[in-house]
């Protein structure tokens, strides 16, 4: 084969990976690469399901056009604030993109509400989906690989010292000296603790095994994990593995029982000058106590793209370290919202069809 050939044949061959890798995902496909489960009752069990009748939805902007045809005799009422959802809720069946206890109160017919994020700390107390009345699913591990890219992200970037860099940057400054470079360290080899071994920790860990790291996790669950994860251990183990980590990612819900989970005791066991990532929920961290462990030492870079509060106030303590990455909870963005469309689109498919939806969030559990 000539050059020239070879060379078309390999152009020829990256568009046909680019456009395989652009092409919509089925839903089988998704269910089988995230592990998404169904809920256990089918919606036309439920007493007050009558079918997908009048549906109220926001924020899907241009894909609105894509569920009206695919529920042709349905009514989709489209609103742009909590405020018109909530006077147009009375005779709506289905809530699609907001969740609200004012909302759900005004919603008496509402038997299905969707919500477009993972955490669904926001809805579980709602009366009307703890009580079981209204069916609540949310896209959990609909964005955990672009999450878990966020994750290595931040990981690789503290480990070269780069947000050091990045501010002498601003001054013009040649940061070259043996004090800059102290800190900077290979992963490869290291061990890498992810707390929360769901859809989101799971992309975390695969890709730090990638990248020639130990990785050892936690889940409230089982001891069952993924071959690219050598321990798994249950919650009540945190402490005691904590300590074999040089770098920490949470990957927590909020429930009651992750609320301020890791706190100044957390903090004390861990390996002096780990790494600590957060992309789960700022509220399942005492920020008190993280902030005063990376002013001391023991924890030697943070990664935060979730806070407790958030946004994080401008004068908080946080944002003046040379080793913490703070990012707006913003680790889903820029990924593949597709999913999130296949998803809801099977959803309302089996909505219509009173089938069980795909992941249904336990309310007692909170996730």
């Amino acid at each position: 084969m000539n050059n020239a050939v070879l060379k078309v044949a390999v152009i020829i061959a990256l568009l046909l990976h680019a456009i395989s890798s652009h092409a919509e995902i089925t839903i089988d496909e998704l269910v089988r690469d995230a592990a998404i489960v169904e809920g256990q009752t089918p919606m036309r069990d439920l007493p007050n399901w009558n079918g997908a009748r009048k549906l109220m939805i926001s924020r899907v902007g241009d894909e609105v056009d894509a569920l009206r045809a695919l529920l042709p005799d349905a009514t989709i009422v489209i609103v742009n604030s909590e405020a018109e959802a909530i006077g147009k809720a009375a005779d709506v069946d289905a809530i699609i993109g907001s969740c609200s206890e004012r909302l759900l109160a005004a919603a008496s017919n509402v038997v299905w509400v969707q919500i477009f994020s993972s955490g669904a700390e926001r809805c579980v107390d709602v009366p009307a989906i703890a009580s079981g009345r209204v069916v609540l699913t949310n896209m959990q591990k609909m964005s955990a690989p672009v999450i878990g890219e966020h994750v290595i992200a931040m990981v690789l970037a503290l480990a070269r010292g780069l947000p050091a860099f990045a501010k002498g940057m601003e001054q013009g400054t040649w940061m070259r000296s043996t004090e800059a470079t102290a800190a900077m360290f290979p992963v490869a080899g290291k061990t890498m603790l992810v707390i929360g071994l769901g859809g989101i920790g799971t992309e975390a860990a695969q890709r730090g095994a990638a990248l020639g790291m130990r990785v050892i996790g936690t889940r409230n669950s089982s001891r069952e994990g993924p071959p690219f994860v050598e321990y798994v251990g249950l919650s009540d183990e945190l402490l005691d593995l904590v300590g074999q980590a040089d770098v920490i990612v949470n990957a927590l819900p909020l429930t009651d029982a992750t609320r301020n989970l890791l706190d100044a005791d957390f903090f004390a066991a861990t390996k002096a000058g780990a790494l600590f990532v957060n992309v789960g929920r700022g509220a399942t961290v005492d920020t008190e106590a993280l902030t005063e462990s990376i002013r001391n030492g023991q924890i030697g870079g943070a990664g935060l793209d979730v806070t407790d509060p958030e946004p994080l106030p401008a004068d908080h303590p946080l944002w003046q370290f040379d080793n913490v990455i703070i990012t707006p909870h913003v680790a889903s963005r820029g990924g593949e919202r597709e999913r999130h469309f296949v998803l809801l689109k099977e959803n309302l498919r089996r909505y219509a069809a009173g089938e069980r939806l795909l992941n249904v969030v336990d309310p007692e559990r909170g996730y």
